[in-house]
């Protein structure tokens, strides 16, 4: 019976664990950071195979003095397409 009695709290302890796991992710916060837009400055990131390859690029409008410099409060420009979804 001490088996059994282990393996039903284990699997309580699973499910409960599952429950929350699945309660989270279905009140995850709604996705707020903009897509990279499909206008043709931009089409030619969607060639690039590549994030980190595509990512060299951005710097060129993006960066200081360029035609669309960052907010400073912006965060650090490094890893464009990490949040910028093609």
């Amino acid at each position: 019976m001490e088996k059994k009695g282990r393996a039903a709290a284990l699997n309580i302890l699973f499910i409960a664990g599952a429950a929350a796991l699945l309660f989270l992710l279905t009140h995850a916060p709604k996705e707020t950071t903009a897509h990279l837009p499909k206008d043709e400055i931009h089409l030619k990131f969607y060639g690039i195979a590549r994030k980190k390859e595509a990512e060299r690029f951005c710097n060129e409008c993006h960066g200081d003095g360029g035609s669309a410099p960052l907010s400073p409060s912006h965060p650090p420009p490094y890893r464009c397409l990490f949040c910028h979804k093609r």
